[in-house]
C-alpha cells in the first residue's frame, strides 16, 4: 500500500469530524501564511543600519536626507523615524510623534495572531469528540451486532477514535509552534521601533542643545551695537621747573 492509500484510508476512517478538522487546518494554514507575509515586510529591513544611518545625517546637520532614509521603506522603524524627523518640534514633540506613529504602525503586526492559538485548541477538542464519537459508535456496534461482526464493528469504531484524535494533534501541535515564532517576528520589529525611536530621538536632541547653546548670528542688514569703549583720562602737566619757578619761590 503506497503512503497516498494509507492517508486516505486513515482519513476515511476517521468518521465525520475529520472533515471539521481538516477545514480548521486549512483556515490555519491561510491565516499563517498571510502573517508571514505581513510580518516578513515588516522585518525586512535592519534596523540598527537604519538608525546609524538617519543618526548620522542629523549629526551632520542634514535633515533632508535623514527624512531621504526614513522614506526609503514603509517598515514600522521607518515610519517611526520619519514621524519624528517631521515633527520637528522640541523633544516633547519628537517623543509624542514617535509614540503616535508606534500606536499607528504596531497593532497590524499581530491582527490575527490570537486566532492561531484558538485554532489550535479548537483543531484538539475536534479530535477528542471524534475520540468519544468512534467509542460511543465501536460499543454501540458490540452490544448490537452479530457476534461474528463484533470485533470488525469494535475495530472500526476504534480506528475511528484513535485517527480523528491523531489528526486533531497534527494540526494543533505545528499550529502552536507556528503561532510561537510569528509572535517571535512581531517582537523583533517592536525591538527595532524602538532602538530606532532612542537613537533618532538622541541625535535631534543632542543637535538643538548644540544649536541652544551656539550664540545667534545677526540678521543680514541688523546693526549690531558695539559696547562703550572706557575714556582714559589725560594726565595733568607737570609743573615746569627754572628760573622762574625758583624767583617765585624766592619772592
Amino acid at each position: 500500500m503506497n503512503p497516498l492509500s494509507m492517508l486516505a484510508a486513515f482519513y476515511r476512517e476517521g468518521g465525520p469530524f475529520m472533515h471539521f478538522i481538516l477545514a480548521t487546518g486549512v483556515v490555519i494554514i491561510a491565516i499563517a501564511v498571510e502573517r508571514f507575509i505581513v510580518l516578513s515586510k515588516a522585518a525586512g529591513i535592519d534596523g540598527k543600519r537604519l538608525a546609524n544611518d538617519i543618526a548620522a545625517a542629523i549629526q551632520k546637520g542634514d535633515l533632508n536626507n535623514a527624512r531621504r532614509i526614513s522614506q526609503t521603506s514603509s517598515a514600522p522603524a521607518a515610519q517611526v523615524a520619519q514621524a519624528m524627523l517631521i515633527s520637528g518640534g522640541d523633544e516633547s514633540r519628537v517623543q509624542a510623534a514617535a509614540d503616535d506613529a508606534a500606536t499607528l504602525a504596531l497593532p497590524s503586526l499581530s491582527r490575527r495572531l490570537p486566532h492561531l492559538a484558538v485554532l489550535a485548541n479548537v483543531a484538539t477538542l475536534l479530535g477528542l469528540l471524534g475520540t468519544i464519537q468512534g467509542l460511543m459508535q465501536a460499543f454501540a456496534a458490540v452490544g448490537a451486532a452479530d457476534p461474528s461482526q463484533r470485533s470488525a464493528f469494535l475495530a472500526s469504531g476504534i480506528a475511528t477514535a484513535l485517527n480523528t484524535t491523531a489528526f486533531g494533534l497534527v494540526i494543533a501541535v505545528p499550529t502552536l509552534l507556528v503561532h510561537g515564532w510569528l509572535v517571535s517576528m512581531v517582537e523583533s520589529v517592536v525591538e527595532q521601533v524602538d532602538e530606532v525611536a532612542v537613537r533618532v530621538g538622541r541625535a535631534l536632541s543632542a543637535v538643538a542643545n548644540s544649536a541652544a547653546a551656539r550664540p545667534a548670528a545677526p540678521a543680514q542688514g541688523q546693526v549690531v551695537a558695539m559696547p562703550p569703549r572706557a575714556v582714559t583720562p589725560l594726565a595733568q602737566p607737570a609743573p615746569a621747573r627754572g628760573p622762574l619757578a625758583s624767583q617765585g619761590g624766592a619772592q
